[in-house]
This record gives C-alpha cells, structure tokens and sequence, in this order.
C-alpha cells in the first residue's frame, strides 16, 4: 500500500492490499478501496462509497457525493462500484438518495470517459462504456454492455436495455430495448446493433429471428399488444427474442416506435 503524504485519508476507511492513492486525495469515512486499485492524484472519494479490486480512478474524479435532489436531506445512502473499472478525469458519481434505492451500482470493467455523471440511484450493469461527457439522470437503469456516444444525455428512470448502443449526442427519454441501435433528439430506435451482438457472439439463428422481431415491432402501426402477440407466433422463442418482448411488454416510460 502506497499512500502520498499529502492524501486525506480517514481513520474510518478501508483500505485494501497494494492500493495505490496519490497525492491530494480525499478518502472520507465508510469508503471502501479493494486490492490493487489504483488512486490518481487530486481524487475525492467522500464517504459511504464501495470501490471493488482493481480499479483505475484518474485525477479530479468525485465518487460518493450526495445525491443532486433537493428531497435529499443527509440520509446515509451509498455508492457501490464493481471491480475493473476505469474512471476517467472529472468523473462524478453520486450516492443513492432515500426518495430511490438508498444506493447508487455500477458494475464491473466499465469505461467512464471524461465529465461523465452518474447520478443518484443509477443501476449500472458490467462492461458499460460512457464516452465522454455523457450524463445520467437519476434511477437510470442500464443493462450489461450498453454503450453511450459523446454527449448524450439520459432522462431520470429511462432503462436501456443490454447490448443497446446511443448514437453520440442523443437526447433519450424513453427506454431503449436491448440490441437495438438508438439515435437522435428524441432519441428513437434506428435498427439493430448488429456489431454488438456479434462480438457479444450471438449466434447468426438469434440474430436473423431478433432482425424479423424488429421489423414486425418498428415498421408497422400495429397496436403495441397486436404486435407483440404477432411475433411470439411468428419468430422462433428464442432467450434474447423473449427477452426483447418482456422488456417492450413492461416498460414504464414507453418504447418510442
């Protein structure tokens, strides 16, 4: 363990084994650093905050802070971030507030690129990727393998569902389902991300059922129950096709079609 005499580090904090913590941080009370992470220069993790093994957090990153919500009033709440992850310059992420969950995840092996926030109650999956200056609104859900372009920005209690990709720039305020391709303000669904499902190694069968699915759900009029009922009988019930129904079938802010 590596601790610059500059950094801030308080008695209540956790520290693991070979941790690296540079100069100038702050590490508050109820953080948590697993083994082997990595803590540049000028960081600021304020309390109640979990960081799993491995992790690479760059300089002037902010974790742990309270909730933006003006409902908020000093409750304990949490930040829990997973193993591997890589949290770029100017990063911020804040705890939970006690209006959601009372906790704030994110998974492992995501990539956080510069000036991007995850607010208050956001549920992240693994292998998220947030390019830079992307914002989350709080209760965001993302699933496993999102990937977010520049820029883009997520309105409160949105889902994206996994192995969904945002076009840089998008503005989303309804959910996205998963593997599909989403774009534009308002964000809409532009077709399938069909390079992430192959890397993902989604078979060619799924792929060829979950491109009839999408047709059948964008590109007709048909009533949302009508059209749902016309895929489960006319594509193969296949995991990933039922998958992309129940997420359409239970969306709370709606799919935009």
């Amino acid at each position: 363990m590596a601790i610059h005499p500059t950094a801030m580090v308080d008695q209540d904090a956790r520290i693991g084994r070979n941790v690296e913590i540079g100069a100038y941080c702050f590490i508050g009370p109820g953080v948590e650093i697993g083994d082997g992470c990595r803590i540049d220069h000028h960081v600021n993790i304020e309390q109640n905050t979990k960081l799993g093994p491995g992790c690479r957090v760059w300089p002037y990153v902010s974790l742990g802070t309270d909730a933006q919500d003006l409902r908020y009033k000093n409750e304990p709440t949490y930040l829990e971030i997973g193993s591997g992850n890589q949290i770029r310059e100017f990063v911020t992420m804040n705890r939970g507030s006690s209006h959601g969950e009372g906790i704030t995840k994110v998974g492992d092996n995501g990539m956080f690129m510069a000036y991007s926030h995850v607010a208050h109650d956001c549920q992240l999956g693994d292998n998220i990727i947030m390019a830079n200056s992307v914002n989350l609104a709080g209760h965001v859900i993302l699933g496993d393998n999102v990937g977010l372009g520049g820029v883009v920005g997520v309105h409160q209690f949105v889902e994206i569902g996994r192995h969904a990709f945002i076009a840089g720039m998008s503005a989303v305020s309804q959910d996205m389902p998963p593997f599909t391709l989403c774009e534009g303000n308002r964000a809409r669904t532009r077709g399938l991300n069909l390079v992430g499902m192959r890397r993902a190694g989604i078979s060619k069968e799924t792929i060829e059922a979950m491109k009839l699915a999408y047709r059948i759900i964008f590109r007709t009029r048909t009533p949302k129950d009508l059209v749902l009922a016309q895929v489960r009988g006319e594509v193969p019930d296949l995991p990933e096709i039922r998958e992309f129904l129940e997420f359409i079938e239970k969306s709370k802010r709606g799919v935009p079609r």
